[in-house]
């Protein structure tokens, strides 16, 4: 905004958007009975400002409290512009008690503030605390601070010492007080001035309220002093006094040893009283003043005069005057001078006429009169005047806020219900109260809305009008034209009736003007409004055809020629604009809404300016224009008014530099949400005004554009200069404004707290300064727009810091005037936002509140036309459309944010700089936070995009490279990309970097089972890392859970090593073997070492070795921290051991050994521990243990051991069987179905025990030994437990060696046995049944020699002659071998006698 003041004011309404009530209700209820000759007092309102409200450093800056009155309610509320109070708003009720207007009187003491409040029957004093004596400290730090109403509802005020009864004569029909003033002595008593009904003055004082006392009761009259301690004297004791001295108007001003009190009378005299002297000390007739029109003043009494005083130090007491006279209403200014004697007089300073208007108040300052009215049309009037330094009596003006418009102009294109409720919600339009009450007339009902939000309001007025639309459609079918002409009859009723509630609501009761801030309030029946300067450029365009018509020159022009051409272009602009219709306005405010090109828009308003020339006064125009000398200079300077581009780096930081106590001071400064809702609607009805003009100026320029030939003088430039510069200029600025008054009328979205926490975690990816971060103190305001969420979370404390730059505070003189402040902050608020400026504040503040709705239409609007901030705004909106899940819109928006990063202090804000990342270029860095942006969000497809197209542009920069290479590999790992994920991986030029993905690649392929893909990469020049990864993991983690040695085994079977995958598994196998002793351990075992073999059968037989791994081995893990000793020095390494080579037949034995293991595991799972670490010799017995004879032979013949074990075993089984039961024979064949049986017998039924010796019977002959070695073991186990040897293993061993025989059954004492042994031997000898012992012939000449066991025999003979049982059998055994014997002798003699 121009910084260039003008002398008028702009109302700002400070309405409120709060439906629920905020007063607390309480009634003083003293007994008073309805007096009879009272009257209803019309309604009335005040204000009262601290004294130390300038002072920057003072608890009550820019605090003040205002109330209104109304029958016997009055509305107490104390605002603050610094910080918010609360509970602020009291409403008090005293029944059947009318308050006198102006009956409320503030006064603070050093520790009080004193209410003193008059009613037609009582008098009342509030005590309540200072503000500064509510705090510890002179400063308070919080953000809300407690109002010296908050415990109003603790004070007992039914205390007699704080009321008073006004006591009526019994019967008397006499009114109240008209009016009264009131005040606090210097010893702290309450005095209260009343105007008699029946003429004079009586004055009540109330003792101070800490000290006891009476109530004391004094009349002030010409004829003499009576006092008395209470009551009213009757007129009969009095004496009958007139009328003519009955006060109208009262006013006090307190001396160090008196009391001056002022009384404006009915007879036109002005009085002044001494309290002290109880006297007339002067008496003014106010009709000596008047010009003319003295006699008919006189004539009739004075109703409606009123008297105000102002004193200061510099010109002492003064005095202001209304005299409401008909059609010569006036103010008098006079001074309160004393003379040498003692004696007063008034000296008159000026005399101020006024116009037909009816005076609501006015207020009196040390140089001007403040006055408020309202016209012929019930409107409301402000204006003010100096009243020394204004000869020629003009008043300046105010700009008093318009009342909403009586109609609204819907275009065709518009929806009504849409359009109303813009206009019926905008925060400068409506309060939510005449909303409300209007909602409530509308329904015709009690139903109340005062507990809505603003949200919930808004749903509830557009239920109200459908339903009222819906029980008016009397059709089934409806046409669409007929349902819209519907829709606008009921909308415009019900805006009728708002506009009806907040016409009464907007009514005007008083002015408040603070003489410290120089602040100047109106007050009304339901809010309160506020008067900022207003900048010349404005002022020219609002003013009134009578004001303008008398401006000779303005202030921002240098000199008095280019003043005039100014005045005169602004007059044809006021012009322009009272020729438009409303069609021509929505024209252009639709092409600024659709983007459309503001030039084009006023070329088409200017055509229908031109086809209704008659009615246009465009003709008025061109001659207007041709009465101005320099129309392109004066163009350029109201523009460069206009614009507010600066060139000056905005300082948003903190001021730094002062005390504590100065910051905690600056940090609060304008910081309530009052504050915050003013400042921002004043931005917003200035930027609505500009807006207005730069249209206007557009299509005068147009105008000139059409018609300059006629205008201009032939071979200038003018033309040229206003087709490429102002035109151009002209509508940047129009669009500048229609965006800034967008953005002030728009309404921020409510924001969950979730989500709002969600989004601010991803937006602090970003790192950006706290400075756009949501307060902690959210505004009260409900709901707020987005230039008050922006100025109170962002703006304000850099408007502060930028005022107060360089200033010294401590001094605690600092003055906050408020013309200066309020022009100032709105000038910075404005550049701030201004889209032109390098600055990017608010919509960065948009994006750090979640406000992405109105981020989007900000950046919309302001695309076309804004050529600063490009880059920015695309990341911004980017980051809308991320919020909204439009994930592929926002990558493009980053994307083209990058071009700019360079240029763009956001942008770079974003890069982020350090030490570290000095040497990264800055658009690297950009592209660096938004991917962390898009991973902390969880968008990896656009991670992989934007890094993709990244790495383009770190060509140079490997270290980049590298990162975004990584980045782009982990991402499609995520993704299940696999090929992509290695592609990347190839491509990343750091080796460290490389290595960490290559790991990462083959963990979390294992750990999906994707095991085919790793496989099938090639993995060129990574080969070796790829195993020594997989070696490492593998060697590093549980067998059983991870299956990297087969991963291992199929990644060199797929590169045909097949040494190599068989060493792998021949690995696996052993470890497994260590430290998996279950059954499913020993199957993995047994697969191994059978994939290993498998390997190893396919390599040539010179390769067919590998080297077996050393039990118990430690492994070096790539990247593993070296290991030291106790001393911390390095540890050595391990010793080498001596290196084993296994060949095919050494895995053949292991994979034998394995197998063994796994069938007993099998077989008997709770040998599986013990079978994982046995030996081979160890297995053979535990398999024999088990019964799994088969495999235990098979074992032994693997590893040559004898297998006598297992004939043994099996003959014990055996035995067993024999003698066990049924039980026995149910669980034998368990371990007889594990074993290879011979064919089976089904001629007859079988027992476990037949088929068990079967079983044996099948070994011995399959694995026949030298000397029936086996079979003599089965025969010594059978005696060995007195089992008779089976006739089959009798027969058997018998026909290979008879004499072990023998010896076993001489062993074992088996003689019977044994004799018959040998009497079978001889006879096979002899020839009977020589084939049974294996003799191929039997003794005789010619047969091969033959012999007798005869040392076994001599034992057995000897052992049978010892014993008589068995004489017989040892007979017959001499008997056969005797004949043996011969014929022995026989076959030798013929052997040695025959030809042989």
């Amino acid at each position: 905004m121009a910084g260039v003041l003008e002398r008028s004011y702009i109302e700002i309404c400070g309405f409120e958007r709060e439906t629920v009530s905020r007063f607390r209700e309480i009634t003083i209820n003293l007994g008073v009975g309805a007096h009879s000759g009272g009257v209803k007092h019309a309604e009335s309102a005040g204000g009262f400002s601290y004294e130390d409200s300038a002072k920057l450093l003072s608890v009550t800056s820019n605090r003040y409290i205002h109330w209104t009155t109304s029958g016997d309610t009055v509305q107490f509320v104390e605002q603050s512009l610094d910080t918010n109070l609360l509970n602020n708003a009291v409403r008090l009720r005293i029944p059947n008690c009318s308050l006198v207007p102006g009956g409320v009187h503030i006064q603070e003491t050093l520790n009080n503030v004193m209410i003193l409040i008059v009613t037609s029957q009582t008098v009342h004093r509030i005590v309540l605390p200072h503000p500064t004596r509510m705090y510890h400290s002179d400063l308070a730090t919080d953000l809300q601070m407690q109002s010296i109403f908050t415990d109003i509802g603790k004070l007992n005020l039914k205390d007699p010492t704080h009321f008073y009864v006004l006591p009526f004569a019994q019967g008397a029909q006499t009114a109240g007080p008209s009016t009264s003033t009131a005040w606090i002595s210097t010893e702290g008593e309450a005095l209260f001035a009343l105007a008699s009904p029946l003429g004079g003055i009586t004055i009540i004082t109330l003792p101070p309220h800490d000290q006891e006392g009476t109530v004391s009761v004094v009349e002030l009259k010409q004829s003499s002093v009576m006092q008395r301690l209470a009551g009213w004297m009757p007129t009969a004791i009095r004496g009958e006094q007139g009328q003519s001295d009955l006060a109208i108007s009262l006013a006090v001003h307190q001396l160090e040893d008196d009391t001056f009190v002022f009384a404006l009378c009915q007879d036109h005299k002005l009085r002044m009283w001494s309290f002290k002297h109880q006297m007339c000390l002067l008496v003014t007739d106010m009709s000596d003043y008047m010009p003319v029109g003295r006699v008919e003043m006189k004539s009739s009494p004075a109703q409606s005069h009123k008297l105000r005083l102002c004193f200061t130090s510099s010109i002492g007491l003064c005095l202001a005057v209304y005299l409401a006279v008909p059609n010569r209403s006036q103010f008098c200014v006079l001074q309160l001078v004393a003379n040498e004697n003692g004696r007063y007089s008034l000296d008159h300073i000026s005399t101020l006429l006024s116009k037909e208007d009816t005076l609501v108040d006015f207020v009196l300052t040390a140089t001007e009169v403040w006055a408020l009215l309202l016209d012929s049309d019930n409107q409301t009037v402000v204006k003010y005047i100096n009243f020394e330094h204004n000869a020629a009596g003009m008043w300046n003006q105010v700009f008093v806020q318009p009342p909403p418009q009586e109609e609204v102009h819907i275009g065709d294109d518009q929806d009504p219900r849409e359009t109303y409720l813009e206009v019926l919600f905008s925060p400068v339009r409506f309060t939510a109260a005449a909303i409300v009450k209007a909602l409530q007339i509308y329904k015709r009902g009690t139903e109340r809305h005062l507990d809505l939000s603003w949200e919930e309001l808004k749903k509830e007025v557009v239920v109200t009008v459908e339903n009222e639309i819906q029980a008016n459609v009397t059709e089934y079918e409806f046409a669409q034209d007929d349902y819209r002409l519907l829709q606008v009859e009921f909308w415009s009723k019900f805006y009728a009736c708002c506009l009806q509630y907040q016409e009464v609501l907007s009514n005007p009761l008083a002015l408040h003007v603070s003489t410290a801030t120089a602040m100047v309030c109106v007050l009304k029946k339901a809010f309160v409004s506020f008067l900022l300067p207003c900048f010349a450029v404005d002022h020219l365009y609002l003013s009134s055809d009578e004001y303008f018509s008398t401006e000779e020159d303005t202030p921002i022009a240098e000199d008095s020629d280019m003043s005039r051409d100014v005045l005169q272009l602004v007059q044809c602009l006021r012009q322009v604009n009272e020729s438009l219709t409303e069609e021509m306005a929505y024209e252009m405010e639709k092409s600024l809404d659709h983007l459309l090109s503001p030039e084009r828009a006023s070329e088409k308003i200017l055509d229908a300016l031109l086809a209704n020339e008659h009615g246009s006064g465009i003709e008025e125009i061109l001659n207007k224009l041709l009465e101005i000398r320099n129309a392109v200079s004066a163009m350029n300077l109201l523009l460069r008014e206009l614009d507010l581009e600066t060139d000056a780096e905005l300082d948003s930081r903190p001021v730094s530099g002062q005390s504590l106590r100065v910051r905690i001071s600056l940090s609060q400064l304008y910081g309530s949400s009052a504050a915050a809702s003013l400042i921002c609607q004043a931005v917003c009805q200035t930027t609505m005004t500009r807006a207005l003009l730069c249209r206007d100026l557009l299509v005068l320029l147009q105008l000139y554009r059409r018609h300059g030939d006629n205008i201009f003088l032939p071979g200038g430039n003018e033309m040229l200069q206003i087709q490429q510069d102002l035109i151009p200029r002209c509508s940047h600025l129009l669009c500048t404004y229609h965006l800034l008054k967008q953005m002030s009328l728009t309404m921020s979205s409510s924001v969950p707290l979730d989500i709002l926490n969600a989004d601010l975690q991803h937006l602090s990816v970003l790192e950006l300064s706290d400075s756009t971060a949501p307060a902690s103190n959210r505004s009260v305001l409900s709901p707020q727009t987005v230039l008050e969420l922006f100025y109170q979370n962002v703006a304000r404390k850099a408007i502060v810091s930028q005022i107060f730059t360089q200033q010294d505070l401590e001094d605690n003189v600092t003055v906050l005037h408020w013309p200066q402040m309020i022009s100032s902050v709105l000038t910075l608020l404005c550049q701030f936002i201004w889209p032109s400026n390098p600055n990017f504040l608010f919509p960065e503040c948009l994006m750090g509140n979640c406000q992405y709705a109105q981020l989007q239409e900000y950046v919309r609007l302001v695309g076309p036309w804004c050529q600063v901030n490009v880059g920015s705004c695309r990341f911004v909106l980017g980051q809308c459309y991320l919020a909204n899940g439009e994930g592929q819109k926002a990558l493009q928006c980053f994307q083209e944010a990058a071009a700019e990063v360079e240029k763009e202090d956001f942008l770079m804000k974003i890069a982020g700089s350090d030490e570290v990342t000095a040497a990264t270029a800055p658009r690297l860095l950009y592209y660096n936070k938004v991917l962390r942006l898009l991973e902390d969000i969880g968008l990896p497809e656009l991670v992989i995009e934007l890094a993709t197209l990244a790495i383009s542009e770190a060509a140079n920069d490997e270290r980049s490279q590298a990162a975004l290479w990584t980045r782009i590999f982990k991402h499609h790992l995520d993704l299940g990309h696999n090929s992509q994920a290695y592609e990347a991986l190839t491509q990343n030029p750091d080796p460290s970097r490389q290595l960490d993905c290559l790991r990462q690649l083959v963990v979390v392929l294992c750990e999906r089972a994707q095991l085919r893909d790793l496989i099938q990469f090639s993995f060129v020049n990574l080969h070796n890392e790829v195993v020594g990864i997989i070696e490492s993991r593998a060697r590093a983690v549980d067998l059983m859970t991870h299956n990297y040695y087969e991963l291992l085994y199929a990644f060199h079977i797929n590169r045909h090593n097949y040494r190599k995958a068989g060493t792998v598994m021949f690995e696996y196998g052993m470890r497994l073997g260590r430290e998996v002793r279950t059954l499913l351990g020993l199957q993995k075992q047994v697969n191994c070492y059978l994939a290993a073999l498998n390997c190893l059968r396919l390599v040539q037989p010179e390769y067919a070795w590998i080297v077996q791994p050393s039990s118990g081995a430690v492994y070096e893990r790539p990247g593993a921290s070296p290991k030291r000793n106790y001393d911390g020095e390095m540890a050595a390494g391990p010793v080498s051991q001596r290196i084993d080579i296994l060949e095919l037949k050494d895995l053949e034995k292991e994979y034998i050994l394995a197998r063994s293991r796994l069938t007993l595991a099998q077989q008997d799972p709770s040998s599986a521990a013990i079978a994982g670490a046995a030996s081979s010799v160890d297995m053979v017995t535990l398999l024999v243990q088990t019964g799994l004879f088969d495999t235990a032979l098979t074992l032994c013949q693997t590893f040559n051991l004898p297998l006598t074990p297992v004939f043994e075993g099996l003959t014990f089984k055996c035995i067993k069987l024999q003698h066990k039961g049924d039980q026995d024979q149910t669980e034998a064949w368990g371990w007889l179905a594990a074993n290879q049986l011979p064919s089976v017998i089904t001629t007859k039924e079988c027992s476990a025990t037949d088929e068990a010796w079967r079983l044996l019977e099948h070994y011995l002959e399959q694995h026949p030994s030298q000397n029936a070695k086996y079979h003599r073991c089965v025969i010594n186990k059978l005696l060995s437990h007195s089992v008779p040897p089976p006739d089959w293993l009798v027969n058997a061993h018998k026909a290979v060696d008879t004499a072990a025989l023998l010896r076993l059954y001489l062993n074992y004492d088996q003689l019977e046995s044994a004799s018959e042994l040998v009497l079978e031997y001889v006879d096979a000898m002899i020839g009977k049944g020589h084939q049974y012992f294996g003799i191929e012939r039997p003794l005789s000449a010619t047969a091969p020699l033959v012999w007798l066991p005869y040392t076994s025999i001599d034992q057995l003979l000897r052992s049978l002659s010892e014993s008589q049982i068995n004489e017989k059998m040892y007979k017959k055994l001499k008997d056969k071998l005797s004949e043996y014997h011969r014929l022995v002798d026989q076959s030798s003699r013929h052997r040695l006698n025959g030809p042989f």
